[in-house]
């Protein structure tokens, strides 16, 4: 069994590390109920940050439900190079079910990817 803890190294936790990804977009991955914004870092591991306001999941609990996903599916992932990665939650999340918001972030997480090779070697722009 793999490992299913999301340790302290693989979250944006400051104020200033949100900054840093906000101020230096250099990939972005749009998408009906996620917006992915991804800049990179030195640290030679992804980061994840997330952002989800009360104006669209209302309640705690869709909220909690919706990170829950997102960090699962993160952590799942081990080709997201040296990212630091924040998600914002859009409108409509909340009807979304489990099995929804698996399929659409597996998409996002590939489509995130393949922006990351592409700007790593150079081809073709980012964003």
């Amino acid at each position: 069994m793999g490992d299913h803890s999301f340790p302290k190294t693989s979250r944006l936790l400051r104020p200033a590390d949100y900054s840093g990804v906000f101020d230096d977009v250099q990939i972005r991955v749009p998408h009906r109920h996620f917006l992915i914004l991804a800049s990179p870092n030195s640290l030679g591991r992804p980061r994840l940050g997330l952002i989800f306001s009360k104006r669209n999941l209302k309640h705690a609990v869709q909220r909690n439900r919706v990170k829950r996903v997102v960090r699962e599916t993160f952590r799942h992932r081990t080709d997201l190079g040296s990212l630091d990665i924040v998600v914002l939650g859009r409108q409509n999340l909340a009807t979304q079910n489990n099995q929804a918001l698996h399929q659409a972030l597996d998409a996002i997480w590939r489509k995130l990817a393949g922006k990351y090779r592409a700007s790593e070697t150079g081809n073709g722009p980012s964003g």
